[in-house]
């Protein structure tokens, strides 16, 4: 059911704002959660499967996701990274050689006991005692000890290294509590996996998919992130080191949006990846491990969302552009049709973004206003409306997402002629990207609180979850093993997290808030999802 907004004004004097009808029944400032939930639904993103945990992903929402796998596939392969498949189903085996591997994935595990089933004699179906597996195998968590298997297969001599692997997957990671896009049992994502000769090579190459991922966030998603190491803690299981991107969602919680994880030889030594160095010697390879997935949709809806719905940045949006014809069913609509198709060449004709303008002429039956609202809420970037006068007179009406409301409180059409339009489209379509980064930006920015001791940072989080809008940025000394432990305890009872600690952070200088010893850091302090 579509909600449509009203361009009506209430008001006892022109001192008064306009009320505004949104067009969602959930605002964001009144449920962030349920807010987020609506603009999934009404932007027709995703929608409950059957399965638990496990989500439909509709057109829309898929082809934001063939946007983003086509974009950084390219960074990828630019790399030097080739792709590849590798099975759903591993073995049981293979993951318990790596045991702090195993034991990080342990309780999300899917297991696969049986190939076949049997009728039960109650009209239902049970697994056929007679077909158990010889060994059981675990649904795909992750690939690292399956690819770790074909890596020592194929790397022989220092010549095979590195080798440059990545595939793009699903994985399902059995969780309690999902929600759609940011946690959930099934999920898309591309997994790169890499080894090398030595551990600097390998730390150049975790480090050279962090930046990745990092641009691709900035430049394409217009998702402000930090990318900095995460504390011990926070590690991939088995890792030596691991990296991320987080990002500041407008409720101030933060996401982990990407990592990328040195592994150092454990993983070699586990799967037996060995070369023989120049010298002759037989060497364990170092290893990586990176990856972003779905999960980067839900951080797109939660930064750039409005209380109207979606707002798509350009440069991931399936269809830039949209243009209504504001058909009346007479024989005015075959010149109106006429009209709207050769604007819709001229424009798949520009580049915006390098790339050809995405713009689809919509020529379903129906009310143009109540096709207005279902692409507002879906947030395609620009939406153009034009009737039989406009196409008589060489003019359209662009309404821009990124700026839905006048002042007055009324929907914001510009009129322009046809060929101001065209002179200007592909530029228009690039200061959305730019004017939705700036913003996600500068809210971010002002929500990062510098706080130079634990009372102060108890104070900000003490309280409604709802009415803590940012992160603290606070010294820190990097503590270890049992000293870390009480520093995560502490965190846990105001259910906060280390996010990360800056790789571009400025030197520092007094205590660390925890420990009192001298501090060598800052880190940033957040609830996240």
């Amino acid at each position: 059911m579509f909600h449509f907004p009203r361009n009506r004004s209430k008001r006892s004097d022109m001192s008064q704002k306009p009320t505004i009808r949104h067009a969602l029944s959930t605002t964001r400032a009144g449920d962030f959660a349920a807010w987020y939930q609506e603009v999934i639904s009404e932007a027709q993103m995703a929608e409950e499967s059957g399965v638990r945990g496990c989500m439909v992903i509709r057109p829309w929402g898929y082809g934001i996701w063939e946007r983003i796998q086509t974009l950084m596939d390219a960074r990828i392969k630019a790399a030097g990274v080739e792709n590849c498949y590798f099975p759903l189903f591993i073995p049981l085996s293979y993951f318990a050689k790596e045991a702090a591997h195993v034991d990080g994935f342990a309780k999300e595990m899917a297991v696969v006991t049986h190939h076949r089933l049997i009728a039960d004699g109650k009209g239902g179906l049970v697994p056929d005692p007679e077909a158990k597996l010889e060994e059981p195998l675990i649904v795909r968590p992750t690939s690292e000890t399956v690819i770790g298997a074909a890596m020592a297969r194929w790397v022989q001599s220092w010549r095979d290294l590195p080798m440059l692997t990545n595939q793009w997957a699903n994985v399902v990671r059995w969780e309690m509590r999902t929600r759609m896009f940011l946690r959930t049992s099934e999920f898309l994502w591309q997994e790169g996996h890499t080894a090398h000769a030595d551990r600097d090579d390998a730390m150049a190459e975790t480090l050279r998919a962090l930046e990745m991922y990092r641009g691709f966030a900035e430049e394409v998603l217009a998702m402000p992130v930090i990318a900095g190491e995460k504390p011990e803690n926070e590690r991939f299981p088995g890792a030596q080191a691991t990296y991320s991107i987080e990002a500041m969602m407008q409720d101030g919680k933060a996401l982990q949006a990407g990592t990328s994880h040195y592994l150092g030889t454990g993983f070699a030594e586990a799967s037996g990846i060995q070369y023989q160095s120049r010298e002759g010697v037989q060497e364990f390879a170092h290893t990586t491990s990176w990856g972003v997935s779905t999960r980067l949709i839900g951080g797109v809806i939660m930064v750039h969302g409005d209380d109207d719905g979606l707002r798509v940045p350009p440069a991931i949006a399936p269809q830039q552009v949209v243009i209504l014809p504001m058909l009346r069913e007479d024989d005015g609509d075959a010149a109106l049709l006429a009209y709207c198709e050769d604007l819709r060449r001229a424009l798949a004709a520009q580049h915006a973004l390098g790339e050809p303008v995405r713009v689809l002429l919509d020529k379903r039956p129906g009310k143009a206003t109540q096709k207005r609202w279902a692409w507002v809420k879906k947030g395609v970037p620009l939406v153009l409306e034009i009737g039989g006068r406009d196409a008589a007179g060489g003019q359209v009406s662009v309404l821009r997402r990124d700026r839905l409301w006048r002042d007055d409180g009324k929907v914001a059409f510009a009129a322009q002629s046809r060929d101001e339009f065209l002179g200007v489209a592909s530029a228009e379509i690039e200061n959305i990207q730019r004017a939705l980064h700036a913003e996600a930006m500068a809210r971010r920015d002002a929500a990062i609180v510098p706080m130079d001791d634990w009372a102060a940072v108890a104070a900000y989080f003490t309280g409604s979850e709802d009415a803590v809008k940012g992160w603290a940025s606070v010294a820190w000394s990097r503590p270890e093993g049992a000293a870390l432990d009480a520093v995560v305890e502490k965190l846990k009872a105001l259910k906060l997290t280390i996010r990360n600690t800056p790789l571009d952070g400025a030197a520092v200088s007094g205590a660390c808030i925890f420990t009192g010893a001298p501090a060598v850091e800052r880190i940033y302090l957040a609830r996240s999802y």
